[in-house]
């Protein structure tokens, strides 16, 4: 076993004597360490969940004769953090979190690890580090939340609170309302109702073979939920035991049927940055060309929040992700899983309980995948948009752009009434460095969507958007502003082009017009100087690339 490097032999007797100060019983040091990786928080929904969780998973490895010890590992809401700078340390979260998981497992010869995760940048950093380790792993995600309700009137998050921003300030509700949809539309704990990112990275966690069946989709209230962990606590022993690692699990394979199901579900377009991440992780060659491949090649078959009407209870009832993989069978590239079973064989054995939820492949809701890469001379290395959430009539358009060096600025206008139809919202200087942390940038979409506007109106950013963004929003414009992008040299009234179907983006400049820009323009100055976020800023790569971490030669 790996821990005996801590527990065996006379020169461990100090070492020994510290693990019996935990209150360990002789018998425990005979067994295998396995380390419970808990995101567990006071101020996160999707995490409050976790400390009966953990009580099962401990119960698991107990029965599996194993000995665990829970640690903590930091978590950020995006929520909560979203619309104002503390959303600029939550990417940045994911590399301090991969990093966690590293030295606790490394510091302390861990023999596996059980990693209890939920929300938007936790669950990839978790991942990430158990990949680095390279020990046998496996996955618990809390689960999501349940639907919200006023009357018969489903809630979920970002449609009656963030988008009801916008549609409060249009006066189309009043203060009562207003209050009763803050008040019910987070009802439980769990990670927020639709296919958000939290949401969709635990569906992607699932089909790469890391989480067992179900796990993803189970709400987070249900006792299917806690027998999901205890299992989750025996299985990991079953893996240390055979010598089964995260590196057999997540390959080329995994990784690109992840990219499927993320295709055929409409989720996040964060995924694009964590797979790439994990895949650079897994030593996996991945690129954005990828995602768009496969995505002309899956059709969108369940349509859920914030796209379509759906809630993650609702594709759970429906069978749950090997539903969704039953109905992607022939496109699915056979891989092993934790629980023992293929990826093929969990698709075989499932039952799909609902066709409109989870649609057959010739009656999909778009013949495409949810996300689209386009490129042109805004985004020669590319950028990302949620097609399956815009409205058809808005995949081409063509506006003057309107230019905001921050996301405050471009929220002020909003609410202010500034934006017109026929505009396109430019938010730049909110990429992986420039921003630093590239924030998601809910609170100014959720209010164009509020507000009408969103199907006259586009916004793109090197920033990017909450897996809740619905309409044109096009973000990780690549190279961005504060690495002397194009969108760093554009004016108010330029015209910019977007067509989703062609994959083109193109502000209408020519090229020396460019270049005069370039020489008479300068490129911001840093904003942040100081910290973490500064040390984020000097060492992180493009979004093009998963703004993972450069190498340090």
């Amino acid at each position: 076993m790996r821990s005996d490097k801590i527990k065996k032999g006379l020169e461990r007797m100090p070492n020994r004597a510290l693990l019996y100060g935990t209150g360990l019983h002789r018998t425990h040091l005979n067994r295998p360490f396995v380390g419970i990786a808990s995101g567990y928080s006071d101020i996160i929904p999707g995490h409050t969940n976790m400390r009966n969780l953990e009580r099962s998973i401990e119960r698991g490895v107990e029965n599996g004769n194993g000995t665990p010890f829970i640690f903590g590992i930091p978590g950020i809401c995006d929520g909560i953090a979203m619309g104002h700078p503390g959303m600029k340390y939550s990417l940045p979260s994911r590399e301090l979190i991969a990093d966690s998981i590293e030295t606790m497992a490394g510091a302390h010869n861990l023999d596996g690890l059980v990693l209890l995760t939920n929300c938007d940048k936790i669950t990839p950093g978790m991942v990430m580090g158990a990949l680095r380790v390279n020990i046998p792993t496996i996955v618990v995600t809390a689960g999501p939340m349940l639907s919200g309700h006023v009357g018969n009137k489903k809630l979920s998050l970002v449609r009656d609170t963030f988008e009801a921003v916008g549609r409060f300030k249009n006066k189309e509700m009043d203060e009562k309302e207003r209050q009763a949809l803050e008040v019910n539309a987070c009802p439980s704990c769990g990670s927020c109702q639709g296919l958000y990112t939290a949401n969709t990275m635990a569906c992607l966690t699932e089909i790469m073979g890391l989480s067992l069946p179900y796990c993803a989709t189970a709400p987070a209230v249900l006792t299917e939920k806690t027998r999901i962990a205890y299992e989750s606590g025996r299985v990991i022993m079953d893996l240390i035991r055979k010598n089964i690692l995260p590196g057999d699990i997540v390959n080329k394979r995994s990784i690109e049927n992840a990219i499927r199901l993320d295709m055929a579900l409409g989720g996040s377009t964060n995924t694009v940055l964590h797979l790439m991440a994990i895949a650079n992780q897994a030593g996996v060659d991945l690129n954005l060309k990828d995602f768009d491949k496969i995505s002309k090649d899956t059709p969108h078959i369940s349509n859920l929040r914030p796209g379509g009407d759906f809630f993650m209870e609702d594709l759970h009832y429906a069978g749950g992700i090997p539903a969704v993989l039953k109905r992607l069978l022939t496109k699915l590239k056979n891989n092993r899983t934790v629980c023992g079973y293929t990826i093929t064989k969990i698709a075989e054995n499932a039952e799909i309980r609902n066709d409109e939820i989870i649609r057959p492949l010739n009656k999909a809701y778009h013949k495409e995948g949810g996300i689209a890469v386009l490129y042109g001379n805004l985004a020669p290395e590319g950028c990302v948009v949620k097609q399956s959430a815009v409205d058809k009539d808005m995949l081409s358009f063509k506006g003057k752009a309107k230019i905001f060096n921050s996301e405050e600025s471009a929220m002020k206008a909003i609410l202010r009434n500034k934006i017109k139809k026929g505009d396109v919202v430019v938010i730049r200087y909110e990429g992986p460095s420039g921003g630093p942390g590239m924030r998601e940038m809910l609170s100014p979409t959720s209010a164009i969507v509020g507000m009408g506007l969103h199907k006259d109106t586009a916004l793109i950013t090197d920033g990017r958007f909450s897996g809740g963004t619905r309409g044109p929003c096009i973000g990780h414009v690549s190279p961005e502003a504060a690495s002397g992008g194009l969108i760093a040299y554009l004016k108010n009234g330029d015209t910019i082009s977007i067509d989703i179907p062609k994959r083109k983006i193109e502000a209408q400049l020519k090229a020396k017009k460019i270049e005069e820009r370039k020489k008479k323009m300068k490129i911001a100055k840093p904003k942040v100087n100081t910290g973490y976020l500064y040390r984020y800023s000097k060492v992180v790569t493009s979004a093009s690339t998963g703004a993972v971490f450069q190498d340090i030669v």
